[in-house]
């Protein structure tokens, strides 16, 4: 069992991360979203898949994901030799939570001439009830390969799945799931933002719903907006995702200002993922002391869950996690 954060008082946390993940043959791994402190000891930062996958390429023994559940199964279905830990086990996502396995496969029989594109942002069993997984990198390449006349569900994300529908022109039956993260952003407060920066691009992620979408110059992934900001000639960027990402932007760019979308109060402080701010320097610490919360997934259902990701990267090639779902016109 884990030990109180009040047992852990007068540790030099950062220096004992550092000397488990030596003993442990360890690597970290922190999501963008994540506290910046976090971001600062891991080894890698980045979109989730991209994580898993520099994970599977290394020779370490642990995997430490900081980040939510669904990332860390996803490591485990690449790594199965690897151990996957997860700071707090309670670090879910309102995609996954909107999509229950057992009402995902009753919908898929109601369907049968359908397939599944599923989103990435869903639990091990769902990927393994899916033919194809996608993530906001990879889905406008992989969708593009489909043939028009095959029929397709798309979940959980029906903001993602309604942006790529819209612009491919291509109806698909969209499972009802948002990102409350996302979902939160505020079109009237927006409004006012870009009233007061007239010249600032907002780069946005297609989870956010159409309203918000519209207004935005760029849309992508995480990765994307990233790149985005350091590329963009702007002075001054509005970003409508997460706004633990800005931490990256600001190391890469400091001469630049990133301001984050409001919310329906006027500021940003409800856009940050309550499942993400989970993670703690001092969870991380016990987890790599302990090995728990351990990832374990059931090899036939892990092996399923692998079939569909391998199928995503055979169709995304060599774009996956880099590439965007584009810009606006």
């Amino acid at each position: 069992m884990n030990a109180p954060t009040a047992s852990l008082a007068g540790l030099d946390l950062r220096a004992e991360i550092d000397r488990l993940r030596k003993e442990r043959n360890a690597v970290i791994l922190a999501h963008y979203y994540q506290k910046p402190e976090i971001q600062d000891i891991a080894d890698f930062v980045g979109d989730s898949l991209e994580l898993s996958r520099k994970a599977a390429e290394t020779d370490a023994d642990v995997i430490a994901f900081c980040g939510v559940r669904f990332m860390a199964e996803t490591a485990k279905i690449l790594s199965p030799q690897k151990t996957v830990i997860l700071p707090d086990m309670d670090a879910g996502c309102s995609l996954e939570d909107s999509c229950p396995p057992d009402k995902f496969k009753a919908f898929r029989a109601a369907h049968p001439d359908h397939i599944a594109l599923t989103y990435i942002n869903c639990s091990a069993e769902v990927k393994a009830l899916s033919d194809i997984i996608v993530t906001s990198s990879s889905a406008e390449k992989i969708l593009s390969q489909i043939p028009p006349e095959q029929k397709i569900i798309f979940g959980p994300d029906k903001h993602l799945g309604g942006y790529l529908s819209r612009k491919f022109g291509r109806e698909m039956l969209l499972w009802p799931g948002v990102c409350i993260v996302h979902e939160a952003f505020s079109e009237t407060e927006l409004l006012k933002l870009k009233a007061q920066h007239p010249d600032a691009p907002v780069a946005a992620h297609p989870e956010c719903p159409p309203h918000v979408l519209d207004h935005a110059d760029m849309v992508g992934s995480t990765s994307a907006i990233l790149e985005f900001a350091k590329t963009t000639p702007h002075d001054t960027v509005i970003v409508a995702t997460e706004p633990h990402i800005i931490h990256q932007m600001e190391k890469a760019v400091p001469e630049k200002t990133f301001i984050g979308a409001p919310g329906a109060d006027g500021n940003c402080n409800c856009n940050i993922c309550p499942y993400m701010a989970l993670n703690t320097m001092e969870k991380l610490y016990i987890a790599l002391r302990d090995l728990e919360p351990k990832i374990e997934l059931d090899e036939e259902m892990r092996l399923a869950a692998k079939k569909s990701l391998d199928r995503m990267l055979e169709m995304a090639s060599a774009t996956v996690g880099k590439g965007d779902l584009g810009a606006r016109d």
